[in-house]
């Protein structure tokens, strides 16, 4: 499977190094924003685009998609409304993939806590906790916040960012969000479901970021059969019966 990489980033530096691992994958060219012009204008058709680097760099990447047809596999973060519009739009040309976590272990947790919160209903209260690194500049984690909308899609719930004070009780109708801070932890997240007399708690640890250039890579492999759309990283791993 032929390649195109756009960022030169952390993950498109582990993305590479997975690459080079692999016989069956080759990467044609990397792109980085010196040279964005040539993906739009002239860079070849390959089987698999994947773009992991800033939100300027979608127009080049849109235009390529646009010229090529080629499928796009998407890791970056940050993007306005107005470009998760014309992300959404590169579906009428290609099969197109986006998400903020490819993590194959975290996508199953996502499929598992939305399972859970339909089955155990209001009787069970939600929190959800996030462990990152010390550095880590923003809270919650998107991965949380992703969570968060696996366990309450409609939205029906107000959610807590941490709690203090003696105004600090709980109302039937939130769902706790915690972020801790500490280490080098690459990543641990638990969706907690408190009912009367019990409790469950599901949860996912990274120990090294490479997961996530390794989910890229899997979802690469998927995406190049599929038709024209626009695709979530779920639609790939647990595909609906009328689905390839």
């Amino acid at each position: 499977m032929n390649l195109l990489l756009v960022g030169t980033g952390r993950m498109g530096t582990m993305l590479r190094t997975l690459v080079e691992q692999e016989e069956y994958l080759t990467i044609l060219a990397a792109f980085h924003r010196t040279n964005l012009s040539d993906l739009e204008r002239t860079a070849p058709p390959a089987d698999v685009i994947v773009d992991f680097s800033a939100p300027d760099s979608l127009c080049a990447v849109a235009g390529y998609v646009r010229r090529t047809g080629t499928p796009l596999v998407s890791g970056t973060t940050g993007y306005l409304p107005q470009q998760m519009d014309l992300l959404r739009q590169l579906g009428n040309y290609a099969p197109v993939l986006h998400s903020a976590n490819f993590s194959i272990g975290i996508a199953v947790l996502r499929r598992l806590a939305a399972q859970a919160a339909e089955v155990l209903g209001d009787a069970f209260d939600i929190e959800i906790v996030e462990t990152h690194h010390n550095q880590k500049a923003d809270a919650p984690s998107g991965t949380a916040k992703l969570l968060l909308e696996a366990v309450d899609p409609g939205r029906t719930y107000s959610p807590v960012y941490g709690r203090e004070g003696r105004s600090a009780r709980r109302s039937p109708r939130e769902i706790g969000v915690h972020a801790l801070r500490g280490g080098t932890v690459a990543g641990a997240h638990t969706v907690s479901f408190f009912g009367p007399q019990e409790e469950l708690h599901l949860s996912h640890r990274a120990d090294n970021r490479s997961i996530f250039a390794a989910g890229a890579l899997r979802a690469a492999r998927l995406l190049v059969s599929r038709e024209p759309g626009f695709y979530a990283l779920e639609d790939l791993l647990f595909p609906t019966p009328h689905q390839p």
